[in-house]
């Protein structure tokens, strides 16, 4: 049956109108790629220009960025992206070297960051649960997240619900936008299934 202009029996009833799809928030998981690093650079520097989630007060440079990526390549550390379906980067995390010297050489630290739009939609809890896998395979015994304690409710959330436990507090340690800033300590012990050989460059010599 066709409908002319002008007639209301265009407008289905509203028990026969097919139900509305919700919309679906997917992304994939990889890691990261050269390709990648521009746009992991504007999620940081969102966070260094606008909140003390980092301490960070000078944003990144691609260089800066080039030279970690090097660095966790060389290491064989995990450095994840996520990304939509239409490829845009929604977010990465990463486990770095947690000191130095040697002997820290089973021991990691974490960092997460998202991108606009893609807060409390469950995407931090997957980073950080992949990120937890590939440290775990390449024979990781421990990880540690060093969080702000301004504004952290929702990253100690995440990381509590992951298996982190606190560790310690550091009072007024840093300065950023006037303030004076602490730090929160989280940690969680991992189950390695890999074994880990390299040494950190900057032990080797030691």
């Amino acid at each position: 049956m066709q409908f002319e202009p002008g007639d209301r029996r265009r407008v289905l009833p509203r028990h026969l109108r097919p139900a509305a799809q919700p919309e679906t928030f997917a992304y994939s998981i990889r890691p990261a790629r050269a390709a990648d690093l521009p746009y992991i650079r504007e999620i940081y520097n969102h966070f260094v220009s606008n909140s003390a989630v980092t301490l960070d007060e000078r944003r990144s440079s691609i260089p800066y960025w080039r030279d970690k990526f090097a660095l966790q390549t060389r290491l064989g550390l995990p450095f994840l992206v996520a990304v939509s379906p239409s490829g845009v980067l929604l977010g990465y995390a990463i486990a770095q070297p947690w000191a130095g010297k040697n002997a820290y050489r089973y021991t990691v630290e974490d960092s997460i960051y998202l991108g606009p739009g893609a807060g409390g939609k469950g995407l931090g809890a997957a980073l950080l649960q992949e990120l937890i896998d590939a440290c775990e395979h390449l024979g990781i015994r421990e990880i540690v997240a060093v969080i702000s304690d301004d504004g952290a409710e929702a990253s100690i959330r995440l990381h509590a619900k992951l298996g982190f436990v606190e560790a310690g507090r550091m009072g007024r340690v840093g300065v950023k936008f006037g303030r004076e800033l602490g730090t929160v300590y989280m940690k969680r012990a991992l189950r390695p299934t890999g074994r880990r050989w390299r040494l950190l460059p900057s032990a080797r010599s030691h």
